[in-house]
């Protein structure tokens, strides 16, 4: 299959495409560079043969004649940077990942995988969230999933099969790395600090999932027969990887060496919510997640050693989306809207 991985530079796009290469599938990226200073270590592993460097909003129909499906990715990707600028990130999320399904319609391409979000369930009272749960986004980035999945189900069709994939919040290794994902960010803490300080108690629920998990999910569903994934919503993730934020805190702490942890007072932050994986698991047979929270710290630790990681490398603003990006703005690299100037 000739695949388009747009987002192909980011987190989840660095171990995606050669991960989709390894299985057998022609694959191409489409990146915009928001983000290419920020490489943690130089893989082993090939890369994809050919990107395209450009903005989202910029693709044309040229670009995309060709490609058996689309893998999209690229987009503002977490929840502080979607309250900075929500018309920016409603633009770019909503709006520009419409437009690219409507260009990938003119230009014959069948098969759409978006990844969604968990985060779209907002928030819950302790019941497993399944995909047919009522919708309580709280921010502008779980807002724009859920116009998206809205959005593509409507432009559906015998030429056009979109799958909307419900992420877990991820965590685990990259060569472009995310130090703002929470089991990340607390390993990182473990590892220069030797302790874990966290503003909130703890209480909240997050459903976490390994990035090479998420391939696999996305491997999975292009490899499927098409009724099988037409306008479905999966969650990707497992049941049993559903955790209180202060757990995975003693989960790291239990990996790192000499690591302490101490919970502060509720921050008011009221996203909680647990999440049920079991349909992913009857409607693609061949997926199954392959990494616990626990495998995920270790793995850390092991790249943390490996890499002789220090304070600035954990602290540079690249593998901070939110960072980077002020970075970039308060540089005149990008413009108010996000596209890039002639200074850069």
């Amino acid at each position: 299959m000739n695949i388009l991985v747009t987002g192909s530079h980011g987190y989840i796009g660095a171990v995606l495409t050669p991960y989709l290469m390894q299985r057998g599938h022609d694959v191409t990226g489409l990146d915009t560079g928001y983000y290419r200073e920020g490489c943690l270590f130089n893989p082993s592993f090939p890369r994809f043969a050919a990107c395209i460097n450009k903005d989202l909003r910029r693709i044309t129909l040229d670009d995309l004649r060709g490609f058996d499906a689309i893998v999209h990715l690229a987009e503002l990707s977490n929840d502080p940077l979607g309250q900075q600028n929500p018309t920016v990130t409603y633009a770019i999320n909503h709006e520009g990942t419409v437009a690219l399904a409507k260009k990938c319609i003119e230009a014959g391409i069948r098969r759409f995988v978006y990844t969604s979000s968990c985060s779209v369930y907002g928030t819950g009272s302790g019941e497993f969230k399944d995909e047919q749960s009522e919708l309580n986004p709280q921010t502008a980035y779980a807002v724009c999933k859920t116009l998206v999945e809205r959005d593509l189900s409507t432009l559906a069709s015998d030429a056009f099969s979109p799958t909307f994939l419900r992420n877990a919040t991820a965590y685990g290794v990259s060569p472009h790395m995310r130090f703002d994902l929470v089991l990340n960010n607390l390993a990182g803490f473990a590892w220069t600090l030797k302790e874990i300080r966290m503003v909130s108690d703890g209480t909240p629920w997050r459903p976490v999932v390994h990035i090479r998990d998420i391939a696999q999910a996305i491997a999975c569903t292009l490899e499927a027969p098409t009724e099988a994934v037409h306008k479905q919503i999966l969650n990707v993730g497992s049941t049993a990887e559903n955790y209180q934020v202060r757990d995975l805190a003693r989960i790291i702490a239990d990996v790192f060496p000499g690591c302490l942890v101490t919970l502060g007072n509720s921050d008011g932050d009221n996203r909680s919510y647990r999440v049920s994986f079991d349909k992913i698991h009857n409607t693609l047979p061949g997926f199954r997640c392959e990494y616990d929270a626990a495998a995920g710290a270790r793995e850390l630790l092991h790249t943390f050693e490996r890499i002789r990681m220090g304070d600035e490398t954990f602290g540079f603003r690249a593998f901070t989306r939110l960072n980077q990006l002020r970075y970039l703005l308060e540089t005149a690299q990008l413009d108010n809207e996000l596209f890039w100037t002639a200074k850069s």
